[in-house]
């Protein structure tokens, strides 16, 4: 914030020098004298000066923002009039470039307007030069302060966007966490129910899961690698309640080094799986496959199904879930296929890392 204050300030300084310079450059440009010089220390050029520095702030901070963003346009113009009227009665450069009468009038060819007359009325001078500077500074407040606002507006939206795609993508991993772990839980229940002896492995497995899902997981990507060990725990959980009839095939090829990705968002194609493709009375496969290569992660599971229920029609709610969070985490960046034939069922997804 601070940087941003000081760059604003250097560029209304650098501006202001700028503007505020073109006068001595005009005067000393048309008539050779280096005398010109000392317009810098006239009362003349401190009223110039001080019209239209305080102009431009008081219709920047006080008229545009207060008055025409509020819908008081009467007020706004009515406002806007009077102030040009005021520098009319003033005429800072009128009164500026007189210092200068003979130079810029002999010498330049350069003559002040002619002071319009009226019958029975003093003769009015109008500062054009003045009254064109006026004009100029209050499109130049317009256009900044315009131009403020709709940055201000575009980072606003901008926030609020990062901020709800964080909250959904939150409420995403928040359906998706409880929804394996329940399975699991229940699995392990099976297996105390019974006195297995695999109880203390399962415990520890689901342990290793845990530590995965509360502390990992809070990040936006994480290693590989830990997204592979919860897999395999997840698999080998589900194994301890599969019979001889099921029979799961897992392999990871390629080396996984220090690649990224984002967390569980392959852990619900392996929930189907093992819910629509096991069964108790027939032989059934699940063939789980993950690639890696140097730019991408390939990821395939394909199973027989022998349950379809409304909600698999949907492709379940932790798919559905992982679609909207790899929509946000992924943008034109994956490829899901999503492909059901004749009673098997396969996933196929490609990340671009």
């Amino acid at each position: 914030m601070f940087r941003l204050k000081f760059s604003v300030v250097i560029a209304h300084i650098t501006g202001w020098l700028i503007c505020l310079s073109l006068p001595l450059l005009f005067i000393s440009g048309q008539t050779g004298d280096r005398k010109a010089l000392s317009i810098l220390f006239s009362a003349d050029y401190l009223v110039f000066l001080v019209t239209y520095v305080a102009l431009f702030y008081f219709h920047t901070t006080f008229l545009f923002p207060r008055l025409y963003f509020r819908k008081l346009y009467v007020l706004y113009f009515l406002a806007v009039g009077l102030m040009l009227i005021m520098v009319n009665y003033m005429q800072p450069f009128d009164h500026l470039f007189s210092r200068f009468p003979h130079h810029l009038s002999m010498e330049a060819g350069w003559h002040p307007p002619a002071p319009m007359e009226q019958e029975g009325h003093p003769p009015v001078r109008i500062d054009i030069v003045s009254d064109f500077l006026f004009l100029l500074t209050i499109a130049l407040s317009i256009a900044i302060e315009t131009t403020q606002r709709w940055r201000q507006t575009e980072q606003r939206a901008l926030y609020a966007e990062t901020r709800k795609t964080q909250a959904e993508l939150s409420f995403l991993k928040a359906q998706i966490n409880p929804h394996f772990l329940f399975n699991t839980l229940n699995n392990i229940y099976s297996l105390a129910i019974t006195r297995s002896d695999h109880t203390a492995t399962s415990i520890m497995k689901l342990s290793n899961m845990l530590r995965y899902v509360t502390e990992d997981t809070r990040h936006e990507y994480v290693l590989l690698e830990n997204e592979i060990d919860c897999l395999r725990d997840y698999i080998d959980l589900q194994k301890l309640r599969l019979t001889s009839k099921t029979k799961v095939n897992f392999a990871v090829t390629g080396s996984p080094g220090i690649k990224c990705i984002a967390p569980l968002v392959l852990l619900p194609f392996l929930e189907n799986a093992f819910r629509y493709g096991v069964s108790n009375h027939e032989a059934s496969e699940i063939n789980i496959l993950l690639n890696t290569s140097e730019k991408h992660i390939h990821f395939f599971c394909s199973n027989k199904l022998f349950r379809i229920t409304d909600d698999m029609q949907r492709t379940g709610i932790g798919i559905a879930n992982t679609r909207q969070r790899l929509d946000h985490l992924y943008p034109d960046r994956y490829e899901l296929d999503i492909r059901e034939d004749n009673g098997a069922y396969a996933i196929s997804l490609q990340l671009q890392v």
